[in-house]
């Protein structure tokens, strides 16, 4: 049965609970919030209904209530290693995990919708070659709105409750194309054009290491598997995944909101950290003098890093309290395959020598790994130098989550986002009004 029509007897019926829910629990207080929340870019406040995945501060993220170790247990693996990142996108879309033939399925599906408008490639190559591969990934994204299914269907004027059916199709339309358009941004980052055949005997994953020319590497093509897996979704609060909701709840169709979310993952605060962690490790080599440093000349060179005035890269988490599972499940993986690589074990040693300085600053909720701290120095191990498209590749993963979490959004046809904004004059107005109402008391 297509995945489709096994989404159909899953998402109609949650339609219908949904509406009920809506109108039996619309008057549930979820809290109260304070005008410093409100400037802080309203963190912490929930707000937002995000129906594939959370983020708990101690366990990580879950998809659909799966933490990562359970995922890594029970999502059906490819036989050279590393989770089927097309089985997180079916856990993440129906809320159960897939079968090994579920996964295989999807995989020939998205291979078979992977033929991007050669248009695309056109507007590609006509942008400057030292332009940001971030904002040629995006450019390319919002190349193909002209193929969209579901801005067709809106303007003839199908139902509002069949227009999912239309979103559907377009997320696995972006799904099939995306490792093509990163891979030939790629080629041209290196000035080559790469061979985009299609393997079909390969799945979705193993096509794209081929198409990005480093698939004869095993031990990639499995890290890839498994940094795709890892970085798919992320709950609804973050940058990329709230901004592909805003626009989408907008009814534009998902290469417009994907292609906006990709904007925001361009920014340094969001999808830069595995790139500035790299850079740093580099940069830290560079001025002890090569090698992997001692832990004393890391503990020296770490604190003097923050005596600086600037952060530890890879270290910290605005939700999590614990290390970030996402983090561990790359650990073991670079200990397992590239243990003896140089960054690779400035990665081990940092982990043992940076959360205790960060503790005894007292400052620092989080002081422990997150998922970025050792995806630079894998991906520049296998020979991926380009700093700067390491963000497109966290951009074809995290299509994944946002992709599912869109097309609930449409099947459940939830409304526009327009959150009440206010002004700086009306807080110090109340202000005043609060402080006088507490002196009469």
């Amino acid at each position: 049965m297509p995945i489709k029509e096994k989404f159909r007897k899953v998402a109609l019926p949650y339609r219908e609970e949904i509406r009920n829910l809506r109108k039996e629990a619309a008057e549930m207080p979820l809290g109260e919030y304070t005008v410093g929340q409100a400037y802080r870019g309203a963190k912490g406040i929930r707000s937002i209904v995000y129906e594939t995945s959370s983020v708990d501060p101690f366990e990580g993220i879950r998809y659909q209530g799966y933490s990562i170790p359970e995922m890594l247990a029970q999502l059906p693996a490819h036989p050279e290693g590393g989770p089927y990142p097309e089985g997180a996108f079916y856990l993440l879309l129906m809320g159960k995990m897939p079968s090994e033939q579920d996964v295989k399925e999807l995989s020939r599906e998205l291979l078979q919708r992977s033929e991007v408008p050669p248009h695309v490639f056109e507007v590609l190559d006509r942008m400057p070659e030292d332009t940001h591969p971030m904002a040629q990934f995006s450019m390319g994204i919002l190349a193909m709105e002209p193929t969209s299914a579901f801005a067709r269907a809106y303007r003839e004027g199908v139902s509002r409750y069949d227009l999912w059916e239309y979103m559907f199709e377009d997320v696995l339309n972006l799904l099939g194309r995306l490792p093509k358009i990163a891979a030939y941004i790629y080629g041209r980052m290196r000035g080559v054009k790469p061979d985009l055949t299609v393997n079909p005997d390969d799945d979705w994953a193993g096509n794209f290491a081929n198409w990005l020319g480093f698939g004869e590497h095993q031990s990639f093509r499995h890290f890839l598997r498994l940094y795709l897996m890892l970085l798919a979704d992320h709950e609804g609060g973050n940058v990329s995944a709230h901004t592909n909701r805003l626009v989408g709840s907008a009814l534009s169709d998902v290469y417009f909101s994907y292609s906006a979310a990709m904007n925001g993952l361009a920014g340094p605060l969001h999808g830069l950290a595995n790139q500035e962690v790299i850079r740093w490790i580099l940069q830290m080599k560079q001025e002890l003098g090569g090698g992997v440093p001692t832990d004393a000349q890391l503990k020296e060179y770490v604190e003097g890093t923050l005596h600086a005035g600037r952060v530890i890269p890879g270290f910290g988490h605005g939700v999590l309290r614990r290390t970030d599972p996402r983090f561990k499940a790359q650990f073991e993986f670079a200990m397992k395959h590239i243990s003896a690589d140089e960054n690779v074990r400035i990665v081990d040693a940092l982990f043992r020598v940076v959360p205790p300085i960060l503790e005894a600053t007292g400052k620092v909720k989080n002081p422990w790994p997150n998922v970025d701290l050792a995806t630079g120095a894998v991906f520049y191990h296998y020979g991926l130098e380009e700093f700067n498209f390491y963000t497109v590749l966290f951009g074809v993963s995290r299509a994944i989550g946002t992709s599912a979490a869109l097309t609930w959004d449409r099947v459940l046809m939830y409304p526009i986002e327009r959150p009440k904004s206010i002004t700086s004059r009306w807080i110090r107005e109340q202000w005043e009004q609060y402080k006088e109402s507490r002196e009469g008391l």
